[in-house]
C-alpha cells in the first residue's frame, strides 16, 4: 500500500514537472515599473487564457533589460527610454517599436519639504532648489529608464551632481522600490514613476511634491527581438503577444487598472 502511494506521488511530480517544462512560453525583458505596480499580474492572465502562452517576466532596469535582450535572453522587450530603444533597433537587435502606453514621473519628498520645492512650478526649478539647499536626493544609479530620465532632468537644470563630490546626492544602485525605501528612511527626495509610488506601502511622511508636467511624461515601447540576431527567438509567439498587447481590448484593460482609485497607465493607441 505504501509502495503504491509512493509511486503515485512520484508519478504526479514527474507529470507536473514535464508539464512545466513543456509549457508554451515567451520571455519578456521588462522595466520594473510595470511589474512593481502590479500591472502584469492584472493583465497577463488574460493573454494566457486566450493563447495558452505563458509570459515569463524578467523585471530589471531598462538598461539591463536591453543588455539581456542583446544577449538573446528575451523574445520581447518592454522599456521606457526611447533613445536606448532606438539604438537597440538601429543595431539590429529589435525589429520594430510600438509605443503603447504612458504614465508619468513624480518628485517625492518628506512632507515638511526641506528643499522648498512644493511651490516650484517645474521639476527643473525643484531640482535647482534641492541642489542649492544641499538636501539629500536619492538616485537609482542603475542605468534604468528612471535613472536615465533623472540624469536628463539634472542636465536640463544645468547641474551635474556627483555622488563622490556631493554628499547630498546618493547613488544607490537599487530598483525603484528599493530606492524609494532608502529615500523614505533618509527623509530624502527621489524621482519615481507614479505607479510604483502608489503601490509602495511604506510611505511614512513622504508625499508627491512635483507632478503633472510634460517633462515628466513616461512612454513605454514594446519591441520583438530580431531572429536575425537571435535565431532561437520565439518570433511568432512574440508577435502574438504584441498584437494582443496593443489591441483595443488590452488597451481598455490597461486603462481600467487602478490603485486607490487612481488610473496608473494610459494607452497611446
Amino acid at each position: 500500500m505504501k509502495k503504491k502511494l509512493f509511486f503515485k506521488i512520484i508519478l504526479f511530480f514527474l507529470i507536473s514537472h514535464n508539464q512545466l517544462i513543456c509549457k508554451d512560453f515567451i520571455i519578456l525583458q521588462s522595466t520594473t515599473s510595470a511589474r512593481d505596480s502590479g500591472l502584469y499580474d492584472f493583465i497577463l492572465p488574460d493573454f494566457f487564457k486566450k493563447t495558452q502562452i505563458d509570459v515569463r517576466v524578467v523585471a530589471v532596469g531598462t538598461g539591463q533589460a536591453i543588455k539581456n535582450a542583446e544577449r538573446c535572453d528575451a523574445d520581447v522587450l518592454i522599456a521606457h527610454h526611447k533613445e536606448s530603444e532606438q539604438k537597440f533597433l538601429d543595431e539590429g537587435y529589435g525589429v520594430s517599436r510600438r509605443e503603447f502606453m504612458y504614465n508619468d514621473f513624480v518628485l517625492i519628498g518628506p512632507d515638511f519639504d526641506p528643499g522648498n520645492v512644493k511651490g516650484s512650478h517645474s521639476i527643473i526649478s525643484a531640482l535647482k532648489s534641492i541642489s542649492n539647499n544641499k538636501i539629500n536626493f536619492i538616485s537609482r544609479g542603475d542605468d534604468s529608464g528612471t535613472h536615465k530620465k533623472e540624469v536628463l532632468l539634472w542636465s536640463s537644470s544645468g547641474i551635474k551632481p556627483n555622488p563622490r563630490k556631493n554628499k547630498w546626492y546618493l547613488s544607490v544602485g537599487q530598483s525603484m522600490g528599493g530606492a524609494i525605501n532608502i529615500a523614505v528612511n533618509k527623509e530624502a527626495y527621489i524621482l519615481s514613476d507614479r505607479s510604483t509610488w502608489l503601490s509602495f506601502k511604506n510611505k511614512k511622511n513622504h508625499v508627491i511634491l512635483v507632478e503633472n508636467e510634460p517633462l515628466l511624461y513616461n512612454y513605454y515601447g514594446v519591441i520583438p527581438v530580431s531572429p536575425k540576431k537571435c535565431p532561437d527567438v520565439k518570433f511568432k509567439k512574440a508577435n502574438i503577444f504584441i498584437d494582443w498587447l496593443i489591441s483595443p481590448e488590452t488597451m481598455q484593460l490597461i486603462s481600467s487598472y487602478e490603485i486607490g482609485g487612481q488610473q496608473l497607465f494610459f494607452p497611446t493607441n
